[in-house]
């Protein structure tokens, strides 16, 4: 199902099946799943960044309510952050928001020891609680700055929203 667009919504782009996971599982904490939609896996870090670049900067010039996620794998290279904000359009600076395991998904469902939904869900609880017994995760505490921002931004639509 589509987010109504003329609402504050957030849309969020997997880079591979295991980041659509986590995403799904954040999706299905939420009571109020009209707000946020994750769409396919693109296929690589790269490849997300051209995706958003080439099929959503556009949209959200007149969307003023959209807020888009990017999820990637960061491959223990967090130079890819930087790089990934390089790409994004300063006036959708605040906006974007680029998030991701510091290696892969797969490695930290290993040490939690649960699917990749349940790290969603658990990463949704963090959010709605303002807690980090997820989020601190080491695989995941270097998202601190963007979940921060995130917090800030998209936390009243997801989470506070009737």
């Amino acid at each position: 199902m589509s987010v109504n667009k003329h609402r504050p919504h957030v849309l969020v782009l997997p880079e591979d099946d295991a980041d659509r996971q986590l995403a799904n599982g954040f999706h299905l904490a939420l009571g109020s799943p009209r707000q946020i939609q994750v769409l396919p896996e693109i296929g690589g870090w790269g490849k997300v960044l051209d995706r958003f670049n080439s099929d959503h900067v556009r949209d959200m010039s007149g969307l003023p309510h959209r807020s888009v996620v990017l999820v990637i794998d960061f491959d223990g290279d967090l130079s890819r952050l930087e790089k990934a904000k390089e790409s994004i359009p300063v006036e959708l600076a605040d906006r974007v928001f680029v998030i991701g395991v510091l290696s892969e998904p797969e490695v930290l469902k290993a040490d939690l020891c649960c699917s990749l939904e349940a790290i969603g869900v658990a990463m949704a609880s963090d959010c709605r609680e303002g807690t980090s017994t997820t989020w601190g995760h080491p695989l995941l505490q270097h998202n601190a700055g963007e979940i921060e921002r995130l917090h800030r931004r998209v936390r009243p639509v997801l989470f506070e929203s009737v």
